[in-house]
């Protein structure tokens, strides 16, 4: 196994154009160790892996690599030092085996391959790795866990002596989650490769860290021993000044009456995954239900269906009492706002302006909710102003395009929408995926306080940190059904994980 190597970045600024995502940064990341990157989005944590990698080039400063000053201005640099990345969205390819991934990921593959004698260098490599995954299975068909595995294990093949890893835990159970880290952290400390994992989980950052570097607006701000930085440190280096506790105080109980009963939902299986079969799910006002579940388990199928976006096979919805079809019409008169995953390319149209953007529920309705033949450009203007106001939405102008804005504030505008006036049914996915510590607290506090004041909402998130901490009940999904049900109070995320993988 090729030893870890230490990495330096020494004085390190990136431009583009007139904005400078990265002003002087200075870091050492030791050899065989574990070293987490923390930052908001937009503080430069990807453009400084990026430059290290070779995808930008640094307009001033250097890397050093064990020590010795390197050029990289491209990947192939990178690689050839063995600076290698998994990102947060993985990059195997679903339809070929284990096997195939890794040997077309060589820089250099011979025209013709022979299997057999691949096959067994394979074989042997394996045998060296603290960890195994089936060579011959198709990756589409294994679980995040092995997913994420493989991709680690590519990397090792490809002899990486520097690993950075991108959000490693975003779509993984809590098992899958412990088993991936610890097996890092054992590689890492064996001196076999050293890490640098990106991530927005202060717990994993405590468990699994030895050291911390902080960026905030492109700065290198703070860091140190992992052992001896407190989340409240951590957070404070971050945002630059204290974080004042997101308020999560629940109110109420859950109202009696089912404001959303599904029953008997069916939908037409998807890329080869079988289609949704939930026989009952009901979600009551003052209420957060948490559906967690591995990712490709029809939790987005389930958002879709109540969104609009999907068409049911058979079975009902319905909402208030009333059958639901989703149309626009009648989420308008009974109050069903959705937030969905991916806002900016689900919720909103990105050329539009941030104005445009914030009043497509209401355009077309004056005041009192009744339809009007022309735009009110004075009355769009005032209600984007008040919700840009409010939620703390930073954007270069009302009339920038909504694109431009980062994920945060995207997030933001769209909450803003679709909390706006009287909320009877709150459809949530993966709210807080991407965003930075301010904004998770944000978020999250603005979807308590539309549960207190009466809304039901459906939590649908991978992140079940995210669901045990607001939901009131918790659901899983497994291969299209809901499988476990349970109050989230004293919930053992253990045994929900289990039940997530299909193994319970």
């Amino acid at each position: 196994m090729t030893p870890a190597v230490s990495v330096e970045a020494v004085g390190i600024t990136k431009r583009f154009g007139a904005f400078t995502a990265l002003s002087d940064i200075s870091l050492r990341v030791r050899p065989a160790s574990v070293h987490a990157l923390l930052g908001e989005n937009g503080a430069g944590k990807s453009t400084l892996v990026k430059c290290l990698l070779g995808y930008y080039r640094a307009d001033e400063g250097s890397f050093l690599i064990d020590g010795r000053e390197e050029t990289i201005a491209r990947p192939a640099d990178a690689d050839r030092l063995g600076l290698g990345m998994v990102y947060q969205h993985f990059t195997l390819v679903p339809s070929m085996t284990v096997a195939e991934n890794l040997v077309m990921s060589r820089a250099t593959v011979p025209a013709v391959i022979d299997w057999r004698r691949e096959r067994a260098e394979l074989e042997s490599f394996m045998a060296q790795m603290p960890f195994r995954v089936p060579l011959g299975a198709d990756v589409g068909g294994l679980a995040a866990g092995e997913r994420q595995k493989t991709e680690i294990l590519k990397q090792l093949y490809l002899q990486r002596r520097l690993l950075v890893l991108d959000e490693p835990t975003s779509v993984l159970t809590p098992q899958e989650a412990e088993e991936m880290l610890t097996l890092v952290r054992g590689l890492a400390h064996s001196g076999s490769i050293t890490v640098c994992i990106i991530t927005h989980k202060l717990k994993e950052v405590a468990r699994f860290a030895d050291e911390v570097t902080v960026l905030r607006r492109g700065r290198a701000v703070g860091g140190g021993a992992a052992r001896d930085l407190a989340a409240p440190e951590l957070t404070a280096m971050m945002i630059g000044e204290p974080q004042a506790p997101a308020t999560l105080e629940r109110r109420g109980g859950a109202a009696k009456e089912e404001r959303l009963l599904v029953r008997h939902l069916r939908t037409e299986g998807d890329a080869g995954r079988p289609g949704l079969d939930i026989a009952h799910l009901a979600v009551h006002p003052r209420e957060i239900v948490g559906v967690a579940g591995v990712s490709g388990n029809g939790q987005k199928e389930l958002a879709e269906v109540l969104g609009g976006q999907r068409a049911p096979a058979g079975g009902e919805v319905i909402v208030a009492g009333e059958s639901y079809a989703a149309t626009r019409a009648q989420a308008q008169a009974r109050g069903v706002r959705v937030l969905p995953e991916e806002p900016l390319r689900n919720g909103c149209v990105p050329r539009m302006s941030v104005t445009d953007n914030l009043n497509l529920r209401s355009f077309d309705r004056d005041d009192q909710g009744r339809p009007r033949a022309w735009l009110d450009a004075r009355a769009m203007a005032e209600r984007a102003r008040r919700m840009i106001a409010s939620y703390g939405v930073r954007a270069p102008s009302r009339e920038a395009p909504i694109g431009v804005l980062s994920g945060g504030n995207v997030q933001r505008c769209v909450l803003a929408r679709e909390l706006d006036g009287e909320v009877g049914l709150l459809i949530v996915a993966n709210p807080c995926f991407g965003l930075d510590v301010k904004a998770v607290a944000e978020v999250r506090a603005r979807i308590m306080a539309a549960r207190n004041a009466g809304t039901a909402v459906l939590l649908i998130s991978e992140d079940l940190d995210e669901i045990l901490e607001l939901a009131d009940r918790i659901v899983v999904m497994h291969a299209g059904t809901i499988v476990h049900e349970t109050p989230a109070a004293g919930a053992d995320a253990q045994a929900i994980g289990a039940y997530m993988l299909g193994s319970h």
